[in-house]
């Protein structure tokens, strides 16, 4: 028997045969899931070569979850919230969208603690909803994370300029006239900055891990210090007194919706406590340190940003904020006259900057090797290094495709790009922990997962439906009437499933409070941030989908295909040899 049956890509008359079977292909693996032993056992991790060490306390986990959320975001959005939605309510603005987090934080912690892998929400997915919804939502988590990575690094340049004292931070670009615009600023500065970064992940997680720690020390300092000179130097009657008397005044100007509004805003500057869970593979005691290290940094960063904020509220009145930069405005215009301090402002954006772009690329590095793990993408992305038990290949390879982008590519252009697929992947990693409670984890039992996909799509579509009442129904009471209606079927509909199916399984570690509220509330919270989003997100959602689709069909699943068709014929032979050594003892034994 032959140990290795031919594989797609051996020939071209063998892919041609293998897209001629596309359809039974796609119908035998696009709805394949895959049981927690197989994403987390020996036999999976062997495919990297080697094992990522288990060095990372609670403490390094929080202080990575600060790193990647604490980047320079805060330092833009606050005043945007402020200035055109919340005025001085932006603090609840921030505590609601820290709430927000907090949500999804749990929904990933309990994956994270029952199947500590590295490859995150890519994991969390193939494990309830199958390969091929795994597949897109992994690779447009990628794509987010690479353009993402490339916007923060030209941004660096931008804060880097601040903190000299340099007027423009064209002087450490240079243009070149031949290129479009959007593309001829040349920015080797933030190609450096992600290479060297590149660099120190491939080196060590651990070292990676003291690096963020000592950098995130020094922008806490800076935050701490803009906080401190707030609400020493600031007036608190410009939380309630706006600069122009014929404009809303009062604690909360706009009234909920521009509380809410901002907190759609704001909410982007959270992203970034997901990639802590792909550090799970490297965790010492996944069962403690995970859910201190992923919750405990969302409410510290919660509590950062509502300081923060209320900072910024005592310094300016909300209508003389800058919404593009609202603290060196407010330091700089002559609120408190200090110039010098959007110095210190710029330093600190800097190191936000750093660890928010050291955790991110952390992140991306792991899913994209445990994607290479799955055989939907090569294996040679899943490759762990022997000497430094790093994932060195899908480093280098993401490190070297950032850099590319980063080198030419406009921050504005960039930005419009970005946030869509990670609202995706918090909406659908929700929907996976219901799943896996009310139907069998890994699809090993037989309750049927028709109920459960029921409520899922009705709930779906009732935040839709509110999304759309909330941006395009004019304000009155009609639109009052039928946002409450629609918050009253979603719970009506919540009470139903939770009272009429029970949980086929519950966590043996440690699981999400209040099942089914707190997954559902934040299905229903990310929706509607995502309903905040411009229609060039869409656009971008929609072509990097359709480009998954594609590499999906033509490569992705006949991979997948040849990985199955192969361990099944390990199986087989391992059968067979066991077959003939029992027939070869039993006839020893009678002779």
């Amino acid at each position: 028997m032959e140990n290795n049956r031919r594989s797609s890509f051996s020939s071209f008359r063998s892919y041609m045969a293998a897209l001629s079977d596309t359809p039974h292909r796609l119908a035998r693996r696009a709805l394949s899931v895959s049981t927690y032993s197989e994403e987390s056992g020996r036999d999976v991790r062997a495919r990297s070569g080697g094992d990522m060490k288990r060095t990372l306390r609670w403490y390094d986990l929080v202080g990575l979850g600060i790193g990647g959320m604490v980047g320079a975001g805060v330092f833009v959005t606050t005043g945007r919230a402020s200035h055109v939605y919340a005025g001085p309510a932006v603090v609840l603005s921030y505590a609601i969208a820290g709430l927000c987090a907090l949500l999804s934080a749990f929904c990933y912690t309990e994956f994270a603690v029952e199947m500590p892998v590295a490859g995150g929400a890519f994991s969390y997915i193939r494990t309830t909803f199958g390969e091929f919804l795994a597949f897109i939502t992994g690779a447009n988590l990628i794509i987010d994370y690479v353009l993402s990575n490339a916007a923060v690094a030209r941004s660096f340049t931008a804060y880097l300029c601040t903190a000299i004292g340099l007027s423009s931070d064209a002087r450490l670009r240079f243009t070149v006239s031949a290129l479009p615009n959007g593309f001829n600023e040349i920015d080797f500065v933030a190609v450096a900055v992600v290479l060297t970064l590149t660099v120190v992940i491939c080196y060590s997680t651990r070292g990676s891990s003291m690096l963020n720690m000592a950098l995130t020390a020094l922008h806490i300092t800076f935050i701490v210090f803009v906080i401190v000179i707030g609400f020493t130097k600031g007036d608190p009657k410009n939380m309630t007194r706006p600069a122009d008397p014929k404009l809303p005044g009062g604690f909360s100007p706009f009234g909920a919706s521009g509380v809410v509004s901002g907190a759609a805003m704001v909410y982007l500057s959270y992203i970034g406590y997901d990639a802590v869970s792909t550090m799970a593979e490297e965790v010492r005691n996944p069962v403690k340190d995970i859910p201190i290290g992923v919750s405990g940094s969302v409410v510290l960063v919660t509590v950062l940003y509502c300081l923060m904020a209320a900072s910024m509220s005592m310094l300016l009145p909300y209508d003389k904020i800058d919404p593009d930069a609202p603290f060196n405005a407010a330091f700089s215009g002559g609120a408190v006259g200090w110039r010098w301090v959007s110095n210190v402002i710029g330093a600190g954006a800097s190191f936000g900057i750093l660890t928010s772009l050291l955790v991110a690329m952390l992140g991306q590095a792991r899913y994209m090797c445990v994607i290479g793990r799955s055989g939907v993408v090569p294996r040679w992305f899943a490759k762990v290094h022997p000497s430094t038990s790093t994932p060195v290949n899908t480093t280098l390879f993401l490190g070297i495709f950032t850099a590319a982008i980063a080198l030419f590519t406009d921050l504005q252009i960039l930005l419009n790009l970005v946030s869509i697929g990670t609202l995706f992947v918090f909406y659908m990693v929700a929907n996976a922990v219901i799943y896996r409670r009310y139907v069998s984890a890994a699809g090993a039992g037989t309750t049927s997962p028709r109920p459960t996909l029921a409520y899922l799509l009705c709930f779906t579509l009732t935040a839709v439906l509110f999304t759309l009442l909330w941006h395009y129904t004019p304000p009155g009471r009609a639109k009052s009437f039928l946002l409450g209606a629609c918050v009253l079927f979603a719970i009506v509909i919540l009470q139903l499933f939770q009272h009429m199916v029970p949980q086929a399984t519950r966590p043996e570690f440690w699981g999400v409070p209040l099942m089914p509220w707190i997954p559902s509330a934040s299905i229903f919270l990310n929706i509607f941030l995502l309903g905040a989003l411009d229609s060039p997100s869409y656009v971008r959602f929609g072509f990097f989908s359709g480009l998954a689709v594609l590499v999906y069909v033509m490569y992705s699943v006949h991979a997948s295909f040849d990985a199955e068709e192969q361990k099944g014929v390990g199986q087989e032979n391992n059968s067979v040899e066991m077959k003939e050594y029992n027939e070869a003892h039993g006839n020893v034994s009678k002779v």
